[in-house]
């Protein structure tokens, strides 16, 4: 009988909740917004409560579950299933989601960092098909990557491989990851969205307007904000993206001259921003990288788009990611 797997796709700003029977094809799928300020605990109820729904509605009574898998952002204990208060979810402290979930309906349960994740969903489903040695980098409210390395998840002598966000680029700057002048302080969304905060200020005194004051005001910038204000010709907006584009060249050169990938495929704000941010990088790029490294690699925005959360979820449930480097 034909198994059915479900994947959770859990960030600091929604969490969805997918079934499928043959990934990537999703039979159902359910989004809600995290809400980590609440705890984790209205989060979790929820989280239950719309897979009883999804299993119901999709046949889980009469198939067994093969799986339930967790992408959630970093640090966690994947071996153990533990999130362990990923910057954007600070209240979800030592949460045994693994243990949760799999006391509440009877199957294993495998929990991954979710550019990992999304590293297998884009080598098996996406930009990253046909190569042996791909970085994924995530590019999203945060910023992490999953490298692959002949084919195979590289999860680092203690899972914590990857975490290029941490990495600091200037002795001062937007935070991110904890950590000023951080990677992920100059190139994720939430970073952008500080560093445009900071810009603003600087503007405002003068005398300069732009179109991103009142959202900062609220309290509630965003990168989406940011790209629309761009798109509007908005001069703040545009100079963010620009200095954001070429911190990510920066961090992208090291990443080749490290790691010397056939591609490198980038998630989220790629697509979101386009040309605007990925020409000011791949101008550091061309500048930074060791020649004979970068004549090899490819650079991408991911395939699946909207869909690779879901997608590297249900990678997780199906066991693709692998417990110790199990090939992809």
């Amino acid at each position: 009988m034909q198994k059915i797997y479900i994947g959770v796709d859990l960030g600091g700003t929604k969490t969805a909740i997918v079934v499928s029977k043959a990934p990537p094809a999703v039979l159902g799928r359910v989004e809600f917004p995290t809400l980590p300020e609440q705890g984790p605990q209205p989060a979790l109820r929820r989280m239950l409560d719309t897979i009883d729904h999804l299993l119901v509605q999709h046949g889980g009574s009469n198939c067994p579950i093969g799986g339930i898998g967790v992408s959630c952002g970093s640090p966690l204990d994947r071996k153990r299933g533990i999130i362990q208060a990923p910057p954007n979810m600070a209240t979800w402290i030592d949460v045994p989601i693994r243990q949760i979930l799999e006391d509440r309906f009877h199957v294993p349960c495998r929990v991954e960092n979710d550019a990992n994740a999304g590293a297998v969903a884009e080598h098996r489903y996406g930009a990253g098909r046909g190569v042996q040695h791909m970085v994924f980098l995530t590019l999203g409210t945060g910023l992490g990557a999953g490298i692959i390395i002949h084919g195979r998840v590289y999860h680092g002598a203690e899972d914590s491989a990857g975490e290029i966000g941490h990495v600091r680029l200037t002795s001062i700057g937007p935070v991110g990851y904890n950590k000023a002048g951080s990677v992920e302080g100059w190139a994720s969304g939430g970073g952008m969205a500080r560093l445009a905060t900071r810009m603003l200020a600087a503007a405002e005194s003068r005398g300069q307007s732009s179109a991103l004051n009142a959202r900062t005001k609220a309290g509630m910038l965003t990168a989406k904000d940011i790209a629309e204000a761009a798109q509007a010709g908005d001069r703040v907006a545009l100079r963010v993206i620009s200095i954001s584009g070429r911190r990510l060249g920066q961090t992208i050169a090291i990443l080749i001259d490290v790691l010397n990938p056939e591609r490198i495929v980038l998630g989220g704000l790629a697509r979101r921003f386009g040309r605007k941010l990925l020409d000011p990088m791949r101008k550091v790029v061309e500048r930074e990288a060791l020649p004979q490294a970068l004549r090899d690699c490819e650079i991408v925005p991911a395939a699946l788009e909207e869909q690779i959360g879901d997608v590297a979820a249900l990678c997780v449930a199906m066991g693709w990611v692998g417990v110790s480097g199990d090939e992809v």
